[in-house]
């Protein structure tokens, strides 16, 4: 009787914690009261829409102000002792010897001969053959054939056939489809992305490197040569020669010449007289007599002398010569950079775009066409031709033929012939002619050569010496901070508590209510007996119980039970 009068306070308290424990899963993420679950069927498996809240991470930005330290870069002024060279220009004077050329002239007689030619005209008779042509004119009577041309007209009928066209005008009619255009305007929305730019300032360091020019000063040595004259003698071979007169006889030249062969009398039929052909030329080669002639040959001699020159000998020297160098020496230095960087945020868009189609729609038509036949028609002629023949009838005649007949009588002539002999005649002749020498003498001169001598001489310079300081500078950036936004999401739930009934049960002692939780589910193992199966289980797969958190509705043990409150 006792555990009856317990049973209702238990039974409220079993509820009370029951009801905490369900809004306490997950942080109070799912209720699963007034769920709208009202199935008429007990066991039979049923679904439902609850709302889920979500944690999400949303990163939004936050402009942060700091301060950063900026090399700054500063100029000092500084005292430094240089030295510069200065030119100086001085002069000496220096001793050389020059060879001066002095020409002398002179006068001399050549002597040489010269052959003259003498022309001598001549006189001799020459005997030649002449063959003479003697003409005799003859007589004869000649009997020839000569075709007389005969003509006659005839005339003839001749039948022939016209063809004559005849044209005849048809009518048909054709049928033909034309294709109409039918347009239609549609419209459609076209989505589409823009690129918006956002720009954003920073700053960067930059380092770099300057070189800073230095200049320094050396010495080094340098060599030089000196040209020297040295006079000294030599022998040295001459060529010379004279022209001497040489007689020599030379075979004459070989002249050609044309020489003709005798003609030939020939009677010729046509003309009826002796025509003289004449004969055939060659060409002879005939050899002149022999001539002497005289030419000059040079005669070459050697003749030694000793003449005077001069060579020039180099000597190296050296001297120490200062120069300047200038060399860049690395420094270091930063400079603060500000660039803009563009960003392209994409916008989505919509726009509505109109457009037409065009559709041909074929039509039907018909038109008449009127179009000319031609038929040929032949048609019978006839016409007269009037033609000539001719044909050639023999007739024999005479005539009389004077001819002319030729023979060649010899006759021998003679005739006198002029030729020229030429003789060579030795004659001496002199000419004065004028010639050169020149003779090289030594000349000693003096002239003054101008020289550079570098001079040091220091000075006081001032120059900008870098200096980094470092200095605190505030500055502003934009950062992205992580936040967390709670936002309710629908989410469908399956109920099946005739599937699930042993089960919740058995996995009540996991829950916040029973179980390991509440007195090491002894409670839940004395109630398991007190359950209906048509009504809702208070335990196992009823509200609130389940593994952890996460049983209930959302393990899919909610009874259907109005009751209950799922």
């Amino acid at each position: 009787m006792k555990k009856l009068f317990a049973l209702p306070a238990l039974m409220g308290l079993v509820t009370a914690l029951s009801a905490g424990a369900a809004q306490a899963a997950f942080g109070g993420a799912i209720s699963y009261e007034n769920c709208g679950c009202n199935v008429v069927d007990p066991c039979g498996p049923s679904t439902h829409t609850v709302m889920k809240t979500v944690r999400k991470v949303v990163y939004e930005p936050e402009t942060v102000t700091g301060t950063k330290v900026v090399n700054q870069i500063v100029y000092e002024d500084q005292q430094v002792q240089r030295v510069r060279y200065e030119r100086e220009t001085h002069q000496r004077e220096v001793s050389y010897t020059v060879n001066v050329p002095v020409r002398e002239t002179h006068t001399g007689v050549r002597n040489y001969t010269v052959r003259r030619p003498v022309y001598e005209t001549r006189t001799k008779q020459v005997t030649y053959n002449v063959s003479r042509p003697v003409y005799e004119t003859h007589s004869k009577v000649v009997n020839y054939t000569v075709m007389v041309p005969h003509r006659e007209t005839h005339e003839k009928v001749i039948n022939y056939t016209v063809r004559r066209p005849v044209q005849e005008t048809r009518t048909k009619t054709i049928n033909y489809t034309v294709m109409n255009p039918v347009r239609e305007t549609h419209e459609k929305v076209v989505n589409y992305t823009v690129m918006n730019k956002v720009m954003e300032t920073r700053e960067q360091v930059i380092n770099y490197t300057v070189m800073v020019p230095v200049t320094e000063t050396r010495e080094r040595t340098v060599n030089y040569s000196v040209t020297k004259p040295v006079n000294y003698t030599k022998t040295i071979t001459v060529r010379g020669g004279s022209w001497q007169t040489v007689e020599e006889e030379v075979a004459g030249p070989v002249i050609r010449r044309t020489v003709r062969e005798p003609g030939t009398w020939t009677f010729d039929p046509a003309t009826c007289k002796n025509v003289y052909c004449p004969g055939e030329c060659r060409v002879e080669c005939v050899q002149c007599p022999p001539k002497t002639v005289c030419k000059k040959v040079w005669v070459p001699t050697c003749e030694e002398k000793t003449i005077d020159c001069v060579r020039y000998e180099k000597e190296c020297l050296t001297k120490v010569v200062p120069y300047t160098v200038t060399k860049c020496v690395p420094e270091c230095r930063q400079k603060t950079v500000t660039y803009n960087v563009c960003k392209l945020v994409p916008e989505c868009r919509q726009k509505t775009v109109t457009y037409t189609t065009c559709k041909m729609v074929p039509e039907c038509r018909s038109k008449d066409v009127t179009y000319t036949v031609c038929n040929w028609v032949c048609e019978p002629r006839s016409k007269v031709c009037t033609y000539t023949t001719c044909r050639l009838v023999p007739e024999c005649r005479q005539k009389t033929v004077n001819y002319t007949t030729c023979r060649t009588v010899c006759e021998q002539r003679v005739k006198d012939v002029c030729y020229t002999v030429c003789n060579w005649v030795c004659e001496q002749k002199s000419v004065p002619y004028t010639y050169t020498t020149c003779k090289i003498v030594k000349e000693c001169r003096t002239k003054t050569v101008p020289y550079t001598v570098c001079k040091p001489v220091t000075y006081c310079d001032t120059i900008k010496v870098a200096k980094c300081v470092k200095s605190c500078v505030p500055y502003t950036y934009t950062r992205c901070v992580a936040k967390v936004v709670c936002e309710e999401v629908p989410v469908t739930v399956s109920c099946d508590p005739c599937a699930n009934a042993g089960a919740g049960a058995g996995n009540a002692g996991n829950g916040n209510m029973g179980g390991r939780g509440l007195f090491n589910g002894r409670l839940i193992n004395w109630l398991r007996g007190l359950r209906c199966h048509g009504g809702c289980h208070l335990f196992g797969n009823g509200c609130g119980a389940g593994n952890g958190a996460a049983g209930g509705c959302a393990a899919g043990g909610c009874d259907a039970a109005p009751s209950c409150g799922c």
